[in-house]
């Protein structure tokens, strides 16, 4: 075949992979059943037990292999002479690479936006808060992060918590929670699920992320200049969108599951003060004063825990923070979460749900 042809392989391919999502759309339980406990399983399998073992982040090679790539592909002699056929060549390689990029994130990772709900699973029903219960949410929450810090052993309440309070291996303890809670509630757990911390520091922060699933190296990713309260909770996140599950708010309830039971107290701390400041977000939205008294009465150290999450934050300031958000916020609506970036807060709603079901 010449070349031309194998671009528009590329092409066809990323074509009917769309066409594919938007008729799958219709059919979760096809979905769940087929792609997500199926065929994704295997690919979960077979990655999972030979390129993850690299002692290297997979998708720092991704980066070197693209870099070359492209540097090849720019100075590659062209075998068109005028420049309308040249610039007619380069637009079929840019959209044949499109193609391809949508092909392969569908095939190996993005068919779950379609899979079955996890409140249909679960069988709960996630609702906004009023603010009454946001305020005896917030309330019993704020008790259990009181109690929750107390029992991690040899901690010192005049110091905020620095990362020696960590597991020596975070990846692997997070594995275990993350697997466990899946196991518990019926969803399959093959593989091992890589969880990376990526440097430099910041280089997710300063898009306003702070972990990132990259479908095509099957591998969650933390951003490394995270202060280490936020760590737990993130990569079990990032590590239950590689076990097959897309919806922000869903990987964060899951989560929050995980830390939640987590045989050591540090992780359980760390988890449920992740969930306090998605209260506290939504709180300080509904009723700012009433959450500036409520935040006041919190312990001196959960305080100053609280203030070295945030001075954290400001030593990585956003680049072009509305941009980003912009964008992201398309893309969540399009692969069908209605709320988009908005979907992270989910967590309240489910949180709140499950524990009037499970509790």
């Amino acid at each position: 075949m010449s070349k031309i042809d194998k671009r528009w392989i590329w092409v066809g391919l990323g074509v009917l992979s769309i066409f594919l999502r938007y008729i799958l759309g219709f059919f979760p339980w096809v979905v769940e059943q087929y792609y997500t406990r199926g065929l994704f399983q295997v690919f979960r399998v077979l990655w999972d037990y030979t390129l993850a073992w690299s002692p290297v982040p997979l998708v720092y090679i991704l980066f070197v292999f693209l870099v070359i790539w492209l540097i090849k592909s720019l100075f590659k002699k062209q075998k068109y002479t005028s420049i309308r056929n040249r610039l007619g060549s380069y637009l079929l390689s840019l959209v044949a690479f499109v193609g391809g990029f949508v092909f392969l994130f569908l095939t190996l990772w993005g068919y779950n936006y379609g899979r079955v709900k996890i409140e249909e699973h679960l069988g709960i029903d996630p609702v906004p808060l009023e603010l009454p219960e946001l305020k005896r949410e917030f309330a019993r929450v704020s008790k259990e992060v009181t109690f929750l810090r107390q029992t991690i052993p040899s901690i010192d309440t005049s110091l905020a918590i620095d990362a020696s309070y960590l597991p020596a291996d975070l990846e692997f303890d997070s594995r275990i929670n993350v697997e466990k809670v899946l196991l518990e509630y019926g969803f399959p757990a093959y593989g091992r699920v890589r969880g990376r911390q990526l440097y430099p520091k910041g280089i997710l922060l300063r898009i306003s992320t702070a972990g990132i699933y990259i479908p095509f190296v099957a591998e969650g990713h933390i951003d490394a200049g995270l202060h280490p309260l936020q760590k737990p909770f993130t990569m079990a996140h990032e590590m239950m969108h590689g076990y097959g599950f897309t919806d922000e708010g869903t990987c964060n309830f899951l989560a929050y599951l995980a830390c939640k039971q987590s045989e050591k107290p540090i992780i359980r701390y760390a988890g449920m003060l992740t969930y306090w400041r998605y209260l506290a977000s939504s709180y300080r939205r509904m009723s700012p004063e009433d959450y500036k008294k409520a935040r006041a009465k919190l312990p001196e150290d959960i305080q100053r825990d609280l203030w070295r999450i945030y001075e954290n934050g400001q030593l990585y300031p956003d680049i072009l923070p509305h941009l980003r958000d912009a964008a992201y916020d398309s893309y969540l609506k399009t692969q069908g979460i209605k709320e988009g970036m908005k979907s992270y807060n989910r967590i309240v709603m489910l949180v709140h749900a499950y524990n009037k079901e499970y509790n």
